[in-house]
């Protein structure tokens, strides 16, 4: 598996990783998943896989 180094404002990342850390994952994983969605063939696959994340993402929030 290969690495990536990003530059991100320290604030925006504390906010990803608590809100990261409240879902019970990582923003590794959040990124990683976000760059398959992205990458992804399957357009419609990729739309219900972003579906889900953010109904998982509002019922959690709620």
């Amino acid at each position: 598996m290969a690495n990536l180094t990003l530059a991100i404002d320290e604030d925006l990342l504390r906010r990803a990783r608590v809100r990261a850390a409240e879902q019970g994952t990582s923003v590794n994983a959040v990124v990683r998943q976000l760059i398959e969605g992205y990458s992804s063939s399957d357009r419609a696959e990729n739309a219900r896989k972003r579906l889900v994340a953010l109904s998982i993402t509002s019922a959690s929030s709620s």
